[in-house]
């Protein structure tokens, strides 16, 4: 599943891992690590880094692949398990099930891919494979093209190609399901304002019939919550709607499909989304409003027009 091209146009301002966007190759290090560790279903052998937290090899896939998701619980681990709205934070390394190289692996970067379970953003496969597994555990997984790319090749990733992966399941993070906490009285006539449900639903939004729209960034509390500050540097996880100004047209959010989106604010190309959160308590509900000058400016983008005033509703749920 993807974002609406409109929506990537404003948060793909996210630096968006490899796996998602791009397939560049990772070369061929030799890893020092564990003996080799075979599968015991059949799936292609870790030939070196066979532990949790070390850099794995794989060997070629032999026969045909597998036609169905397939899971290998590697080794079990003991935390909590994976649900729907948790955040996981994952390394990772991918193959072609009939290839001897990786297309791409997180391994040794220094920086966990993260995913948020039953969300968009990565391959059906992998939401399936996450579904239900320990935060601790490695996982060796191979996902037929159906649940990949189908018959699209991906960079150096090939049509109709079967990947395998081994996932280690580093961190994970139970996500509430809205804002939670104090209702705070939205007095601006010249704003819109803002439901204040807490179902995880969208809340409404009415917009003024005649107020001009504000020249400088606007960032207000709807529900104030008792989580920690946002600081510039925070990953945070989120729930939101985007709107234009004029008219009140909604372009995109994640509320409807009841999914989150992980912000990484260090990041962001929109100076007002990712300045506006910082400050903000999680667990807090807050509307922020962008002049052009905080959002795009005079370049029209992927459907948002020219000088356009933005508008975001958004609870913030976690810090990961």
């Amino acid at each position: 599943m993807r974002r609406p091209a409109a929506l990537r146009a404003v948060t793909g301002l996210l630096v968006v891992p490899a796996l998602l966007l791009s397939t560049a190759a990772c070369g061929s290090d030799d890893d020092k690590g564990s003996d080799s560790i075979s599968s015991k279903g059949g799936l292609p052998a870790i030939t070196a880094g066979t532990k949790f937290g070390e850099k794995p090899t794989l060997a070629k896939g032999e026969g045909a692949p597998p036609k169905e998701l397939k899971i290998e619980v590697i080794s079990a681990g003991t935390g909590a398990t994976l649900k729907k709205g948790d955040h996981a934070q994952i390394d990772y390394y991918g193959q072609e099930w009939d290839e001897t190289k990786p297309f791409d692996a997180s391994f040794g970067k220094g920086q966990l891919f993260p995913v948020n379970i039953g969300g968009g953003g990565v391959i059906e496969g992998w939401q399936k494979a996450l579904d239900g597994q320990k935060i601790g555990s490695r996982l060796e997984v191979s996902i037929p093209p159906n649940l990949a790319y189908g018959d699209t090749a991906r960079g150096e990733i090939k049509a109709n190609a079967t990947l395998v992966f081994v996932m280690d399941i580093v961190k994970g993070t139970s996500i509430p399901a809205a804002a939670k906490g104090v209702e705070v009285p939205q007095r601006d006539a010249a704003l819109p304002k803002v439901g204040v449900n807490t179902d995880g639903k969208a809340p409404s939004v009415t917009f003024p019939k005649s107020a001009a729209a504000p020249k400088k960034l606007v960032s207000e509390y709807v529900i104030e919550g008792t989580g920690p500050a946002v600081t510039a540097k925070d990953d945070i996880v989120v729930k939101y709607d985007a709107f234009l100004w004029d008219g009140g047209q909604n372009f995109g959010g994640t509320f409807g499909n009841d999914m989150t989106e992980t912000l990484s604010l260090a990041n962001l190309q929109v100076k007002g989304l990712k300045d506006g959160p910082v400050g903000k308590k999680v667990g807090s509900r807050v509307l922020l409003v962008l002049p052009p000058d905080q959002a795009f400016g005079d370049q029209e983008q992927q459907g948002i027009p020219k000088n356009s005033t933005l508008v975001f509703v958004m609870d913030i749920l976690a810090k990961v």
